[in-house]
C-alpha cells in the first residue's frame, strides 16, 4: 500500500493507495440485492410479456389490485401462498418464477455458476452419445455393406 499526499483547505494529509484501498471501495459500491425487489421485476416482466393487465392478474388471482401492484415494486413481501397464486394466475410454475429470480441474484452479487450437469448425475442418468453414434454407425455400415 501506498500513501499519497492530499490536500484539504491548505491543510496536507496522506491518503492510502493501492490496490487494497480499490477493493474496499469496490466492496462499498456494491449494491445490497433486495429479494422481494427482484421477486416484484420477474413478476411484472411475466405478465408484461403475456401482454396482461395488473387488474386482470389480480382478479385472477384473488388478490387486491394495489396489492399486486406493491409486490411487483418491491414494496410488499409477498407469502409463499400469495406467489404461488400469482404465478397461477400467470399460468408459470412457481419454480421457474424463482429460478429466473435466483439467475437475476447471482448476475447481481457477481456470482458465476457453471451451466453444467454435476458428475454424479451425468454418470447415473447421462448416455454416453459417442458410443451410441458409434454403435449405429457400425449398424449401418453392416446393414448397407451386404
Amino acid at each position: 500500500m501506498v500513501k499519497q499526499p492530499v490536500s484539504v483547505n491548505g491543510v496536507v494529509r496522506w491518503r492510502d493507495v493501492g490496490l487494497a484501498n480499490e477493493a474496499k471501495h469496490e466492496q462499498k459500491e456494491r449494491k445490497m440485492v433486495v429479494l422481494r425487489h427482484e421477486i416484484g421485476d420477474v413478476l411484472r416482466d411475466v405478465r408484461q410479456r403475456q401482454g396482461r393487465t395488473l387488474r386482470e392478474v389480480s382478479h385472477n388471482a384473488r388478490v387486491s389490485l394495489g396489492y399486486l401492484s406493491e409486490v411487483e415494486r418491491g414494496q410488499k413481501e409477498a407469502s409463499s401462498e400469495l406467489l404461488s397464486s400469482i404465478c397461477s394466475a400467470l399460468d408459470v410454475p412457481l419454480s421457474l418464477m424463482l429460478r429466473e429470480v435466483s439467475d437475476r441474484l447471482l448476475v447481481a452479487e457477481g456470482v458465476a455458476v457453471p451451466d453444467t450437469v454435476p458428475q454424479e448425475f451425468s454418470a447415473r442418468y447421462g448416455r454416453d452419445l459417442g458410443d451410441e453414434l458409434t454403435e449405429e454407425l457400425n449398424k449401418d455400415l453392416l446393414t448397407n455393406a451386404f
